[in-house]
């Protein structure tokens, strides 16, 4: 599909978020993912991977989300002044400012016109928690999360000091998970710790551990794997069209 492009910005409880959209230029009702950028928020990569979620017949928004620490339009270079900014925008920012962002997010996705109401989640890194995050909001019908870091150490930062593996039970949704098993970020003992909480609460996901390193999705970097890439993007829309068209 042709798509097209806009920004809008969206009002939360802690500022203006500016927030990308990417959606099909023939008119109809398509479902709505929220894609959750990695620290560096919508670097060139993240926009080519919005974009070719939406040529599949989705609507893609794409938050800054570190928009309270930045001044809007802020992306951040991948390199280590970049990581450095990024990373402690990480450990600032409260878990419950980004289960704000995601409420806002969903209202908007509801009343946005040309789609069906269903709103999924998706993100790389940071944004892979950030995603299984939105799922704990019984709005997100399906989260589609690579590469999530620091889920199975619950170590960002709450204001009730509420854990994210402690609340998987309250997901109702499907969750899919995808690892990269030299990932150094999470290892296998993380790894096992949250498959460990999926077996236990019986929450519906599907586990998915392969051969790459952290951030193989992004196309730019020596980490980048295209082949295994399109696989991702494949069983993203596989389980975004079956979860959010019905």
């Amino acid at each position: 599909m042709v798509i097209t492009h806009q920004t809008h910005d969206i009002k939360t409880p802690t500022g203006v978020m500016r927030t990308y959209h990417y959606q099909p230029a023939e008119q109809g009702s398509y479902p709505c993912i929220i894609f959750y950028s990695e620290i560096f928020q919508q670097t060139a990569p993240i926009a080519r991977s919005a974009a070719i979620l939406a040529s599949h017949g989705f609507h893609v928004l794409v938050p800054e989300v570190f928009h309270e620490l930045n001044p809007i339009g802020t992306v951040l270079a991948y390199d280590d002044e970049g990581k450095d900014k990024g990373n402690e925008d990480k450990w600032t920012k409260q878990l419950e400012h980004h289960d704000s962002d995601t409420l806002a997010l969903v209202d908007f996705a509801e009343q946005l016109a040309g789609c069906n109401g269903h709103v999924g989640a998706m993100g790389v890194c940071i944004g892979g928690h950030l995603a299984y995050r939105a799922a704990l909001n019984p709005a997100i019908k399906a989260a589609f999360c690579l590469y999530a870091t620091d889920i199975h150490s619950d170590s960002l930062p709450s204001e009730i000091g509420n854990g994210t593996l402690e609340r998987m039970k309250d997901i109702q949704g499907e969750v899919h998970f995808v690892w990269g098993k030299q990932d150094p970020h999470v290892p296998m003992e993380g790894r096992l710790r949250i498959y460990t909480s999926c077996q236990r609460t019986g929450i519906n996901f599907q586990w998915q551990e392969v051969n790459a390193q952290h951030a193989f999705m992004r196309d730019e970097g020596d980490r980048y794997d295209a082949a295994l890439a399109m696989s991702m993007y494949q069983d993203a829309v596989a389980l975004f069209s079956r979860c959010l068209t019905l």
